[in-house]
């Protein structure tokens, strides 16, 4: 998903985004979830307002911006308004000769992690080793988008090579990786052959992304995005067993375009509905209230460190 917001999108939502000032920055009164949410992958939108209308529609208690160079002092003002709100991380290409001073700097200004990293190179390629001894340094997580088909909405193909990325998982056992995007919840059926982005039918046991989660302590995951959403919905027997095996690994995001977490005014997959409501509701079906709970809250919570 883009960070930024077209002009004629945003006059469209101008008096739907003003509905939050009026609701201001509470907390939704009515859980209806069941469990306090935190939304690890939400992006920007154009005002502060916007955040919150996003976050209060769709139920979500706190959120963390995921924020590139050119959102990065709109994420900063949400986060000072609304510090029971809003965390933030940030994120750069990686290609750019001053990437790595630039996340530096941005991490002493108080970004809790970096993501997402979208860079058009190899995964355990140069530019991304370079931030993964970062992060190890610093002891911040990154959400990383894997994604090895190209798409309408998203042209290229990005952090390539999920299937060898063990590799990186053991070279740098200090890092914290977040997956996220097509490839990583493609891979976990163990015949995909990075020839769709959202592949459908049953499930086939033994993907990559199953096993490197079993087996390694530095690799959790981001369940936004039509991906997750789809990977929810393809095998729901499968997805209910792959929740309650990886319950301390899993975190709930949105990824969502919708203006008013309630459907308005998406984009591409989100053109509808809002994918941070589609995707807590299936999670509600599938996991146990237990189980929910940790992925839609404190799995999140302990990982990034943020005080509930």
């Amino acid at each position: 998903m883009t960070n930024g917001i077209g002009r004629r999108e945003f006059l469209q939502s101008v008096a739907v985004i003003a509905a939050a000032s009026r609701a201001g920055a509470q907390t939704p009164a009515a859980n209806e979830w069941g469990s306090q949410v935190l939304d690890i992958h939400l992006h920007p939108r154009a005002t502060v307002d916007g955040n919150l209308l996003h976050i209060n529609g769709s139920g979500v208690t706190k959120a963390v911006l995921l924020t590139g160079a050119a959102a990065e002092e709109r994420a900063k003002e949400s986060v000072a308004a609304h510090p029971n709100r809003f965390v933030r991380f940030a994120s750069t290409d990686m290609t750019q000769p001053n990437a790595i001073d630039y996340l530096r700097k941005a991490a002493q200004g108080g970004a809790i992690g970096f993501g997402e990293i979208k860079s058009q190179v190899a995964a355990a390629g140069p530019e991304m080793q370079r931030l993964f001894a970062l992060a190890a340094e610093l002891n911040l997580p990154i959400t990383m988008h894997f994604q090895e088909v190209n798409q309408p909405n998203s042209p290229g193909v990005f952090n390539t090579g999920l299937k060898q990325f063990d590799a990186m998982l053991k070279k740098y056992p200090k890092t914290t990786f977040i997956g996220h995007a097509d490839a990583f919840w493609a891979n976990v059926s163990a015949d995909y052959a990075e020839d769709t982005s959202y592949p459908t039918g049953p499930i086939k046991p033994g993907g990559v992304t199953d096993k490197f989660l079993g087996d390694y302590p530095n690799l959790y995951a981001d369940m936004s995005a039509n991906s997750g959403n789809n990977f929810l919905n393809r095998d729901p027997e499968f997805a209910a067993a792959f929740l309650m095996r990886h319950q301390n690994k899993l975190m709930f995001g949105s990824d969502c375009s919708c203006t008013d977490g309630r459907g308005a005014g998406g984009r591409g997959a989100s053109a509808g509905r809002c994918i941070a409501r589609a995707t807590l509701t299936m999670l509600k079906k599938l996991a146990p209230p237990d189980v929910f709970r940790k992925i839609v809250w404190e799995n999140g919570n302990r990982l990034l460190k943020i005080r509930a």
